[in-house]
């Protein structure tokens, strides 16, 4: 018996989509479900019939808050829905305003575990490949936290690990020469605040971008300090750094663990989870390629290493 579901009129272009698009991703991702727009109802036929109907409400919903519904954001709700979460929900979560008045959201129900768990706990791992967002929500709740006056500076950092290249054949001094490894901190504190809010932060202290080799020796109190990149930080790197947490402070740790770029590819990321496994205060949050929000073919990139790495024999003396 098919399923039926109303939409307000004036909605209805923007949930169908131009030329029916939105309503042909439904279809191509229910494959058993046949979906048909008459006037202001939507009939929903097959085995999932209710889920389909389910998300078609969710997607009325984000229309009625004011969201663009397009192919992308398709998706991104039938992810969410299979992970019994509520799009209207996850999507429509702020966690900040961006000085160029955009507003910055999770877009996946991995992200929005992931900015709850940082909210929730003091140290949070966030784990997962590029286009996740981890650095970029990692950023914008920093500045969130800091324009709400809960912690009184922000320190961003990040190995000054190579990456197939060699330090030494850059120009200047040592900070001139891991300033390029530090871009991508600088590029989200920019995009958060605008060029002059960042510059005057950065110029006053209350925001600090520095190599992971300058943690040590200090104690970070009141402060909101991400790591990023962490998985070009040894064992010895990674105790060093969270030894340094002081009071009133909040750490978010930011790696791939399938890209590491360590001689010898001792990273302490890997093992990190075993390690501090049941001590309070801590979250390990892992996205995948599913939280992916760059072109979609980041995405099938990131599912196609995944794959090849599954189908690969275990290597020689692997444990």
């Amino acid at each position: 018996m098919p399923v039926t579901v109303t939409v307000p009129n004036h909605l209805m272009a923007g949930l169908v989509g131009p030329l029916n698009e939105n309503l042909r991703s439904l279809q191509a991702a229910f494959g058993g479900s046949r979906i048909i727009a008459r006037g202001n109802e939507v009939s929903i036929e097959g085995d999932e019939a209710t889920l389909v109907a389910r998300l078609i409400e969710e997607l009325r919903l984000l229309l009625e808050q004011g969201q663009t519904v397009d192919p992308g954001v398709v998706a991104r709700t039938i992810d969410i829905i299979r992970a019994d979460e509520r799009p209207s929900l996850v999507l429509t979560s702020e966690v900040l305003r961006s000085a160029r008045g955009r507003s910055v959201r999770p877009k996946s129900a991995g992200q929005k575990r992931y900015v709850d768990a940082i909210g929730q706990n003091i140290v949070t791992f966030g784990i997962g490949p590029a286009g996740t967002g981890k650095s970029y929500l990692a950023v914008a709740l920093a500045v969130q936290a800091l324009q709400a006056k809960s912690v009184e500076r922000v320190i961003m950092t990040r190995p000054a690990v190579e990456a197939g290249e060699n330090l030494g054949f850059l120009p200047g001094d040592m900070l001139a020469k891991i300033d390029p490894y530090l871009r991508p901190l600088y590029d989200a504190l920019y995009d958060m605040l605008g060029t002059e809010g960042a510059r005057r932060l950065l110029d006053n202290g209350t925001v600090e971008v520095a190599p992971l080799a300058y943690m040590r020796g200090r104690t970070l109190n009141r402060s909101f300090i991400i790591l990023d990149e962490a998985q070009n930080a040894t064992p010895e790197q990674l105790k060093m750094f969270l030894t340094r947490i002081g009071f009133g402070s909040k750490v978010v740790v930011n790696g791939d663990v399938t890209q590491v770029d360590l001689p010898g590819g001792r990273s302490g990321l890997a093992e990190l989870e075993r390690v501090l496994a049941g001590v309070e205060g801590i979250a390990f949050v892992h996205l995948s390629g599913r939280d992916v929000v760059r072109h979609k073919i980041v995405a099938d990139i990131v599912s196609a290493y995944d794959a090849y790495e599954a189908s690969r024999p275990p290597r020689r003396g692997a444990g």
